[in-house]
């Protein structure tokens, strides 16, 4: 852990798609898995919490369904949650429910204090646009105006994520898996966020290709101090970057500790099958 002052703090979250009965709204025990079989009513997330630290690189690993996904749409606001709490210390000294914001208030949380890399490309880049377009989209979000200023900033962010500058002007449609992946990184940093999501960032890039982008993830978190939120279905993805580790499950968070607590002594048995899948 690099700090132990908060960056994010999460309280209660739950994200349902149905209205529930007063079966499941009231017992968990009676979901299988996390559906209720009497109303069909869908858990995505069922009081979830969490909190990350300054600096730090949050793992979350689970399986398809678990709610990972889920939980970084919420707290990138691509998706309303029915219930929580959720606080930035970057914003209003943490004092306020960025889920109870104004839409104005969210757009400049989103453009201004976070970043996203999303597990497809196309969710995170307009890929007709050029490479640089795509980033400068961020910094005019955020303001910026000065054309000069922009041009120079996508092409050092660029070039620092390795793209090429002879391909700046190319649009993402046209490279490569790995390249997309990197050029989004370059947006979602654009503006120095002091946090940053990457959802499954590496799923379907080859294995040469997926140790370049983890490569750059750890050596942006480390030239910027941002703090991350790592989510994986893969446990050695989750073991080279991040400190800590929670496990989710049917919407619910099974399991946390240091990252290294996980992988050597894992107590759930649903942890202990993940981990033994990896050895």
């Amino acid at each position: 852990m690099k700090n132990e002052k908060t960056a994010l703090t999460l309280k209660h979250l739950v994200v349902k798609h149905g209205d529930g009965c007063e079966l499941c709204n009231n017992d968990e025990s009676v979901l299988e898995r996390n559906r209720c079989p009497h109303c069909k009513t869908i858990w995505a997330a069922r009081d979830v919490s969490l909190q990350v630290y300054q600096g730090e690189i949050l793992g979350v690993v689970g399986e398809s369904g678990s709610g990972k996904s889920t939980l970084m749409k919420s707290l990138y606001m691509d998706m309303e949650p029915t219930e929580g709490e959720y606080f930035l210390d970057c914003y209003e000294q943490g004092q306020k429910n960025i889920f109870e914001l104004s839409m104005q208030q969210k757009k400049y949380v989103r453009n201004y204090l976070l970043g996203m890399v999303y597990q497809n490309p196309y969710l995170g880049l307009r890929m007709f646009f050029s490479s640089g377009a795509n980033v400068a989209e961020k910094l005019i979000a955020a303001g910026n105006r000065n054309v000069a200023n922009m041009m120079n900033q996508c092409n050092r962010l660029l070039s620092h994520m390795e793209v090429p500058v002879s391909r700046v002007k190319e649009p993402p449609r046209n490279f490569s898996g790995g390249m997309q992946q990197r050029v989004q990184i370059a947006k979602a940093i654009a503006n120095h966020p002091p946090i940053l999501f990457l959802d499954e960032v590496t799923t379907g890039l080859d294995l040469s290709v997926q140790a370049k982008v983890l490569d750059l993830v750890k050596k942006i978190q480390l030239e910027y101090g941002i703090t991350m939120i790592v989510v994986s279905h893969d446990l050695a993805v989750i073991r080279m970057l991040a400190d800590r580790t929670i496990v989710m499950l049917d919407g619910k968070i099974v399991e946390e500790g240091l990252t290294d607590q996980i992988m050597e002594d894992p107590q759930h048995i649903y942890t202990q099958t993940l981990v033994n899948s990896l050895l």
